[in-house]
């Protein structure tokens, strides 16, 4: 398994960014770039929840799944090992000020 960084790419002026926080870099552990954004996106709302979510449409509308505001770059010199389950290994997600956690 790979190590990814998730980077984000954008400037702060992007309008993207008034859809989508900006949580900074998060560090992954997946098979696959995609599976990378998906793994951040879920434990993004995991932390936005405080549990698993019930429902996916923040997952899908994290800023992590989209290529206009975040890179995944590939980690060769990792503190990290290769071994391990699919995670995140590093991250520091915040909440907004005026978050409205949705309940299903």
């Amino acid at each position: 398994m790979t190590i990814y960084r998730l980077v984000p790419v954008a400037p702060a002026d992007d309008p993207h960014w008034d859809l989508a926080l900006n949580q900074g870099e998060v560090v992954v552990h997946a098979h696959s770039p995609g599976e990378a954004r998906a793994i951040a996106a879920l434990e993004e709302a995991s932390y936005l929840a405080g549990q698993i979510p019930k429902s996916t449409t923040q997952v899908v509308a994290s800023a992590f799944r989209d290529e206009k505001l975040y890179a995944v770059k590939e980690e060769s010199d990792s503190e990290f090992e290769d071994a391990g389950p699919v995670r995140v290994l590093r991250a520091d997600f915040r909440v907004p000020d005026n978050y409205v956690p949705h309940t299903d």
